[in-house]
């Protein structure tokens, strides 16, 4: 065992530039977890003119609403808006929003 003691120490002492076992650099600290992000509401709403329309609600006010709806409706494919804290997606599209906002990191639930 203490064969390979030796030969470490020798090439210690032939190689200044190598860092003894005290003076290895500062490992980098692992960074910090993002904020949580909050649990949505995804309900399905039918008094827009007998249309049927999806609502995300539950956005924290510091979300960027209006980028989240642009990458929602370009991935389903949908129409729809962002105002009030809401996203509103035309037509029943629940499970397939629930699925894009877990993609994003979101956790939601259907109502």
């Amino acid at each position: 065992m203490d064969d390979w003691k030796a030969k470490l120490s020798g090439l210690l002492a032939d190689n200044p530039d190598l860092p003894a076992g005290d003076d290895l650099p500062a490992q980098d600290t692992p960074a910090e977890k993002p904020a949580k992000l909050p649990r949505l509401d995804i309900i399905l709403d039918r008094k827009r003119a007998g249309k049927t329309a999806t609502i995300i609600a539950g956005f924290p006010d510091d979300a960027d609403l209006k980028e989240i709806a642009q990458r929602l409706k370009q991935r389903l494919g949908a129409g729809g808006s962002a105002r009030g804290g809401e996203i509103l997606i035309q037509g029943d599209r629940r499970n397939d929003a629930a699925r894009i906002l877990a993609d994003m990191g979101y956790k939601s639930r259907l109502i």
